[in-house]
């Protein structure tokens, strides 16, 4: 399952970082060399910057990789930093669940009523509804994560190195 959704977010990140880069070039080259850039480019861009960062955060929850603040975690006992990496987790999913339910209903509401963007009339309720869909997906990830045992960060190895 985790490589599934491992494969799914990133094909669905990478797509969406791609087409940002091809718009991007696109609309400069089009600025400079034509004096005409692409209409609703920043529409697009900034719909496709949702995309990546809700597609991403899956990942990086998976991972492990969000900012930490762990300079005193190597002087607590086990115990302790299990049961507060439990409750980060718990709280973790506590807040991208009820997030997404906001997304969720949000969505609704969009879809309701025709919500769109302003220069492509570019619907928004598909987007809301998947970041919502994401945010799901990532609390219940780290309702998953509570019940492994804390991670260890490269500078916990003897030799500074990664694990």
């Amino acid at each position: 399952m985790n490589k599934l959704l491992e494969a799914a977010c990133g094909v669905l990140a990478a797509v969406a970082l791609f087409a940002i880069m091809i718009l991007t070039f696109v609309d400069v080259s089009g600025r400079k060399f034509l004096s005409h850039s692409i209409t609703g480019s920043l529409e697009l861009t900034e719909l496709l910057m949702v995309v990546v960062i809700f597609a991403a955060l899956p990942l990086v929850s998976l991972a492990g990789e969000h900012v930490v603040f762990d300079s005193l975690d190597s002087k607590l006992p086990a115990l302790f930093r299990r049961v507060q990496q439990a409750i980060v987790h718990l709280v973790s999913a506590a807040m991208l669940l009820g997030l997404a339910w906001l997304m969720w209903q949000t969505g609704g509401q969009f879809a309701e009523s025709g919500e769109i963007t302003a220069q492509l009339k570019i619907l928004k309720a598909p987007f809301i509804y998947g970041m919502g869909v994401l945010c799901g997906i990532t609390g219940l990830i780290h309702l998953a994560l509570m019940t492994q045992p804390p991670r260890r960060h490269a500078h916990d190895a003897p030799d500074g190195g990664t694990l």
